[in-house]
């Protein structure tokens, strides 16, 4: 029983990771983009 509930907590706990790290990831590649964009414009 407790063995079942540590590994939903464990699967529960890997998918809010990976769904932090998918947000993480696309707000850094955003940043870059706009970052590119912005450098370029003042060239």
């Amino acid at each position: 029983m407790v063995n079942d509930e540590i590994k939903k907590l464990l699967e529960n706990s890997k998918k809010v990771i990976e769904q932090n790290h998918e947000s993480f990831v696309k707000t850094i590649k955003d940043d870059l983009q706009n970052f590119k964009k912005i450098t370029l414009d003042k060239i």
